[in-house]
């Protein structure tokens, strides 16, 4: 029997699809790239905000519509939060899939095929298959939120707090880095919250050995932990990048949102992670359209923007949401309102972006290797740096050819949010291989992305090497 899965949402869903290909995998099922080809289509969909259940809905449709033969599973978070009305009116799907359920895939396709369900063993640590690039894999260390956030449906769908014991955690980590994995991102809807206590975590997993990254992903402002900066500060294998969703400046927005911050706290918070750690990453959300968001509150946001002077920035308009507080609350923004505010938002962060990029011109920092890059697809050439050297940006020479490039990513650039590092290899050069790390002088930028020449070959040494080594 094959099955083919239509993955949707975040990362913490993608996980989610990495367990269910396991209990598949286990129960004898194979995977197959072409749906053509398979027996049962999973869609693992998303419910987080209007266009993304959409999105799953009509998945489920055009899905039906090509393979009214085919048996279809939903999957993931949309089944988790409407599944009563979806049992009632969504006829095209054979069968309902909650997130709490991910473990019951293989008897759940059993019963759609009236077979028998097998008995399987617990899925052991780090053992899924990983749908991500190679030589980086998500670690999900908590589940559900206790933040209550007025916008947020996440509560809604996945509960409450629920955390991974350190031990456990660990046990995946060193899976796996047994399994070559080089970069591992620490995620959850707010690791900030992380019960155990993040720092702890930290500390276990800096006890593992060998020349890997560590990435903090979805950091909660209003309580971040600041005892996890002295690890990026001792053992440069943790990341100083961090992604913190501060939504928003307003105190009259952020005090609607739930949150118990301020734009001015928010501001000393980024100080002191910088302060402590000169060349740190921020990556950031912010929220426009909010029920009550007024021109005066989009002014501060604005100001606060210019500001913080994130690396990165994600902009959102607000989806009104069923079930959360804001879901009642009056003066709502039209969308065309928030849609302009949100345009505005990305346009000012271009610059700003840029700017923040230029700042590693001319650093040899490590550089982990995703996949080959065809030549028709490569970037413009763009020499705008921050004074670094780029004499050996022979790229539009003789030698084009000859070389040959690949994608790839710094410690600058989590992955598939962020701008990508274009890598340029001379001729004769040994190849490179997806998923291994190596060391390159950055030599420009285009546009968000970031151009390097190989300097050292494939690294595997447990040495540690700092990411950036001027600033």
């Amino acid at each position: 029997m094959f099955y083919f899965i239509d993955p949707f949402g975040c990362a913490k869903n993608q996980v989610d699809a990495e367990t269910i290909m396991s209990r598949l995998n286990e129960a004898g099922w194979t995977a197959v790239d072409d749906p053509e080809a398979a027996d049962l289509i999973i869609i693992n969909s998303c419910g987080f905000i209007e266009a993304a259940k959409r999105e799953s809905i009509n998945a489920v449709l055009a899905w039906r519509n090509h393979y009214p033969e085919k048996k279809i599973l939903l999957a993931g978070c949309l089944s988790q939060r409407y599944r009563a009305e979806l049992e009632e009116t969504l006829n095209e799907a054979d069968g309902l899939l909650s997130c709490d359920e991910v473990n019951d895939v293989s008897a759940k396709a059993a019963n759609l095929f009236g077979s028998a369900a097998l008995d399987l063993p617990d899925i052991r640590p780090g053992s899924r298959p990983l749908l991500g690039f190679p030589g980086s894999a998500y670690v999900k260390i908590s589940e559900g939120c206790n933040n209550a956030c007025s916008f947020c449906a996440i509560p809604l769908i996945r509960g409450g707090l629920r955390c991974r014991s350190i031990p456990d955690v660990l046990d995946e980590c060193t899976a796996l880095l047994d399994r070559g994995i080089k970069e591992l991102c620490l995620i959850g809807q707010d690791i900030s919250s992380y019960e155990p206590g993040l720092a702890a975590l930290l500390n276990a997993i800096a006890g593992l050995p060998g020349r890997f990254w560590v990435r903090l992903l979805y950091l909660h402002p209003d309580h971040f932990p600041l005892d996890i900066l002295d690890l990026p500060e001792r053992d440069n294998r943790f990341l100083p990048y961090f992604d913190i969703p501060f939504q928003h400046a307003s105190p009259h927005i952020l005090g609607a949102m739930g949150r118990t911050g301020s734009g001015e706290s928010y501001l000393t918070l980024l100080d002191t992670i910088r302060r402590r750690l000169p060349g740190a990453v921020i990556r950031s959300t912010f929220l426009t359209g909010f029920p009550g968001e007024t021109e005066d509150d989009f002014r501060l946001l604005l100001d606060f923007q210019q500001r913080a002077r994130f690396d990165w920035l994600g902009v959102f308009t607000y989806s009104r949401e069923e079930g959360t507080s804001a879901y009642a609350m009056k003066n709502r923004v039209a969308k065309k309102t928030a849609a302009g505010r949100k345009a505005r938002i990305e346009e000012a962060q271009i610059p700003i972006t840029e700017e923040q990029m230029n700042r590693f011109v001319g650093q040899t920092m490590d550089v982990l290797v995703e996949e080959a890059l065809s030549p028709a697809v490569l970037p413009p050439q763009n020499n705008s740096n921050s004074g670094g050297d780029n004499s050996d940006n022979n790229s539009g020479g003789d030698n084009d050819e000859q070389e040959k490039f690949w994608l790839g990513r710094f410690f600058c650039q989590a992955p598939e949010v962020d701008g990508a590092a274009v890598i340029r290899i001379s001729s004769g050069a040994d190849e490179l291989r997806p998923g291994s790390m190596v060391r390159g002088k950055v030599s420009g930028r285009a546009g968000f992305d970031l151009e390097c020449m190989v300097t050292s070959p494939v690294l595997e040494s447990s040495a540690v090497t700092s990411p950036v080594l001027e600033l």
